[in-house]
């Protein structure tokens, strides 16, 4: 008895191991948050923490299938005719092979839009491999932004004036809709709208306030997030009217990057050619107060790389402040939202995105004029510090990876 009352303990021990009723699974680690920077002209992500540090976590490939693509450009004229044409417009003499991205929120995989290939992939962190890869209307890929649960991503058609939405783990699409000339910024809204912003076209000379019309249509679009629905359509051109900033003043209308205040009430946004911002009231439908920063460019319209004179602008969780990217005028500022106080101008190379780190301490903003990331202290508008990354860098993004990659 007293050899089987050992082994039936035994026995059942081993049963529940088999079965792992009775010893939990093991569970992965979190993934960990970091920052993505997508590297535009070399086609690489940067991986950075995504404390004010920024110290380096890894990078990239995120065109693995360039061999394929490139010849799939060349064995069709018009796409090839698009491909060289973006490069010497918007991309200042450079392919762009990576302007936005997103991880999943498993850390797993990371989405990015490569605007010189007209499209979208998902890539495998770990293996580098592609998932999935979804091609945009017309051609050229551009700003992107992720749902709050993380299951969709939206993605501006630049060349096809539409914005797609895309199941992020299988990269089907979920629907579209129609936009203004260039579809540029995208915003997700708590009500379950997505935002758009068109640009018009940004890419010729014809920069002179009487030459506004040959800018095309520009205006921000209203999309309910579900059925993809146009709901709304705000043309600024209307409301800086209002405000007394006509077109024939030098006032365009093409609304670039644009920050909610927490509540999603106002929105802050910048316009081409326009060294500021301005602040809109969604509820009353009017433009209630600009701000404009000081100047260093000292060239003209047509100097100002894609109309951007300003490009990023972000804010700081509380809602307290601003932190505004001076692109053409080399500098980074932290505004206070009630008063427009500005801290002192912090001295950067060309800044094009600005966004807010994980902890929303600090703003980050990508020197694409010097390739590194720089951040500064929303407290305090001081820089914090730089860290270098790939060649051109533009949109920064907060994401995840599995705990353990490098």
């Amino acid at each position: 008895m007293a050899t089987r009352s050992r082994i039936l303990p035994a026995l059942a021990a081993t049963t529940l191991l088999l079965t792992g009723s009775a010893v939990p699974a093991h569970a992965d680690p979190p993934p960990r948050e970091v920052l993505f920077v997508a590297n535009n002209w070399d086609g690489t992500a940067s991986v950075v923490t995504s404390d004010a540090s920024l110290s380096p976590v890894g990078e990239l490939n995120v065109i693995p299938d360039r061999a394929e693509r490139m010849a799939e450009i060349r064995r069709n004229p018009i796409w090839l005719a698009f491909f060289l044409g973006i490069r010497e417009t918007v991309g200042e003499g450079h392919d762009q092979f990576a302007d936005d991205m997103y991880s999943t929120p498993d850390g797993s995989a990371v989405v990015v839009s490569r605007p010189s290939f007209a499209d979208v992939v998902s890539i495998d962190v770990r293996s580098g491999q592609i998932n999935w890869r979804f091609r945009v209307d017309g051609y050229r890929s551009d700003h992107m932004a992720l749902s709050p649960d993380g299951t969709r991503v939206a993605v501006s058609a630049s060349t096809g004036n539409r914005v797609h939405v895309l199941d992020v783990a299988t990269g089907a699409e979920l629907g579209s809709f129609p936009t203004g000339d260039k579809p540029h910024e995208n915003v997700f809204t708590a009500d379950g709208h997505i935002w758009n912003m068109s640009i018009g076209e940004v890419n010729n000379a014809l920069d002179a306030p009487w030459l506004d019309f040959t800018k095309g249509d520009r205006v921000i679009t209203v999309a309910d997030a579900t059925t993809f629905d146009v709901v709304r359509e705000i043309d600024m051109r209307d409301r800086l009217d209002d405000f007394g900033l006509p077109a024939g003043a030098g006032w365009s209308d093409a609304v670039r990057p644009a920050a909610f205040s927490p509540d999603e009430s106002t929105l802050y946004f910048q316009t081409s050619f326009y060294h500021g911002f301005f602040e809109y009231d969604v509820a009353s439908d009017t433009i209630t107060r600009q701000h404009t920063l000081p100047e260093r460019f000292d060239g003209g319209r047509t100097d100002m790389v894609n109309d951007s004179r300003h490009h990023g602008l972000t804010m700081e969780p509380s809602g307290e402040h601003l932190c505004v990217a001076g692109t053409m005028d080399d500098y980074a500022v932290i505004v206070d939202r009630e008063t427009f106080a500005e801290g002192p101008l912090v001295t950067v190379d060309k800044p094009y995105w600005a966004t807010v780190t994980g902890d929303g301490g600090a703003c980050v903003v990508s020197e694409s004029g010097a390739d590194q990331v720089t951040a500064i202290d929303f407290a305090t508008g001081e820089k914090i510090g730089s860290t270098p990354v790939g060649d051109h860098p533009q949109r920064v993004r907060l994401g995840h990876v599995p705990a353990d990659w490098s």
